[in-house]
């Protein structure tokens, strides 16, 4: 259960680069960070989404409820890949459809929702 709360200060940190990245970006515009984020909302979607993504696994460590190591792994894994979609579209990498886009958005999405998903059912399991 440990890896939950080593992935949520990771989480945790990435949210706070892309903090210093959105300032950098608009209120206090450097022009090396400027000209590299082309969409500064997908931006601040993937802050956001980090900071969220931390949030739930702080939540799930602090209910000390006993989750399976491959299922803690799912939502680390998840928590850190979901929100780089959003950079994706920040920094313009990759714009046109691809399958490696397609393939890592739906490995993503799959992981994450599969990791909450039995914890929820887990944490269900135990309280009743």
């Amino acid at each position: 259960m440990n890896i939950l709360l080593e992935g949520a200060v990771a989480m945790l940190f990435a949210a706070l680069v892309l903090a210093w990245i959105a300032t950098f970006a608009k209120l206090v515009p450097l022009r090396a960070v400027e000209t590299k984020v082309k969409d500064y909302g997908a931006l601040i979607s993937a802050h956001i989404d980090f900071l969220l993504m931390a949030l739930l696994c702080m939540a799930l460590y602090g209910l000390r409820i006993p989750l399976a190591l491959v299922d803690c792994w799912m939502i680390v894994i998840g928590g850190l890949t979901n929100p780089g979609l959003f950079l994706m579209r920040a920094f313009h990498l990759g714009t046109t459809p691809s399958w490696y886009r397609t393939v890592y958005r739906l490995l993503s999405f799959g992981t994450v929702t599969i990791g909450f998903g039995w914890a929820g059912c887990s944490v269900l399991r135990a309280a009743l």
